[in-house]
């Protein structure tokens, strides 16, 4: 009976890990961005890029002059000063100077009921001056001077509602940068590949676009007004469909900001993060359970066949076994690869099986953690 349910975890396993692999995140690896260049030369419509930062002077420094290297004829920057206490005042109030198309909005106060970031961003939005709205952190860094014309293109000139773009860390020594990389990579081949499989269901406030009219029409973040980490995902789950959304996969329309650097801090942003997902829709909470699911029984299944007929022992089914789990290995590596190169114009350093069987204790321990705790503050 043992040896039965083995192989029937094992065979369950690779079955769908299989259809992930080969229908969902394959999307990605053999998907084609075009032409480097967009077609329309002279975009009529404005973009307002919008950014709210709390006490972020030394990101700002960085950023803002980043942005207007963008190659786009008509945008404006929008920064929320959320109550800043640092020399974020002065340093906006400086470079408004020597930059005609900044401007800035200072929250003063936070209602008891929302989350600053969440209020300091709907007051941006609303006083925002063009429709479309693309959205970073203060911490992140367009990869390119096409970032502004890549990632509104699909609202602009294909009448979406959504963009939906990725936003990647930088690469830093140490196994929690790779463990980062490996995780942020996974979570990048579920959300854009179901993205191009007209089946979007989540984006992340770092990188996203879509228009004022419809955030206002929409209410904003009305039921998670509290939510620390995650309302940009769960705005999009509610409201992005097959129809209205396209993801944006392209090196040049990637943005990039410092990873955590200590485990504590991740824990952190990762146990909010996934007890966002609570918010989500039943289909796609499965989308995600279902992989973390057959992943388990994969390597339960396969580690417990392994032992089992190295004991016996059966050295035929052994290497079959081991056989499946190298050759698995092995096309999770080429497919995160061909993704790290569409999304990053590089891989990470990292090393795939180690990460993937953490990944383990990953979705069972920190998403059990996440799901049950009351509180999503």
């Amino acid at each position: 009976m043992g040896l039965f349910l083995l192989w029937f975890f094992f065979g369950f396993g690779i079955l769908i890990q299989g259809g992930y692999f080969i229908l969902v995140f394959s999307r990605i690896a053999l998907h084609r961005s075009g032409s480097k260049k967009s077609s329309y030369q002279e975009p009529e419509e404005g973009v307002t890029v919008v950014v709210t930062a709390k006490n972020k002077f030394h990101h700002l420094k960085v950023l803002i002059p980043k942005l207007f290297e963008q190659d786009y004829p008509k945008f404006d920057v929008l920064i929320v000063n959320d109550q800043s206490t640092d020399r974020t005042k002065r340093l906006l109030e400086d470079l408004m100077s020597r930059y005609s198309k900044l401007r800035t909005v200072t929250v003063k106060y936070t209602p008891k009921h929302c989350n600053a970031k969440k209020f300091a961003l709907t007051l941006g939005i609303k006083v925002a001056k063009n429709d479309v709205i693309l959205l970073t952190d203060a911490d992140c860094l367009p990869n390119s001077d096409q970032w502004i014309r890549k990632m509104t293109a699909p609202v602009r000139e294909e009448g979406k509602t959504f963009a939906l773009g990725f936003s990647g860390f930088s690469q830093k020594p140490g196994s929690l940068n790779k463990w980062i990389q490996f995780e942020l990579t996974l979570k990048a081949l579920f959300f854009l590949s179901f993205g191009l499989w007209k089946s979007p269901f989540m984006g992340t406030g770092k990188n996203l676009c879509y228009r004022k009219s419809f955030f206002l029409a929409a209410k904003g973040f009305r039921g998670f007004w509290n939510m620390v980490e995650g309302d940009d995902s769960v705005f999009v789950n509610i409201h992005a469909t097959g129809s209205n959304a396209k993801v944006v996969i392209d090196a040049e329309a990637i943005t990039l900001s410092a990873p955590k650097e200590t485990l504590k801090d991740y824990l952190k942003q990762e146990k909010s993060l996934l007890q966002a997902q609570r918010f989500f829709r039943v289909g796609d909470k499965n989308k995600v359970s279902l992989y973390g699911i057959s992943h388990s029984l994969y390597w339960i299944g396969g580690i417990g066949l392994l032992v089992y007929f190295g004991i016996i022992p059966q050295w035929d089914n052994f290497l079959v076994v081991l056989g499946i789990l190298g050759f698995r290995s092995i096309l999770l590596t080429l497919i995160f690869r061909a993704a790290s190169k569409k999304l990053q114009d590089n891989f990470p350093k990292m090393n795939v099986l180690l990460n993937d069987l953490l990944y383990l204790a990953y979705f069972w321990v920190l998403g059990s953690i996440s799901y049950q705790a009351k509180s999503i503050k």
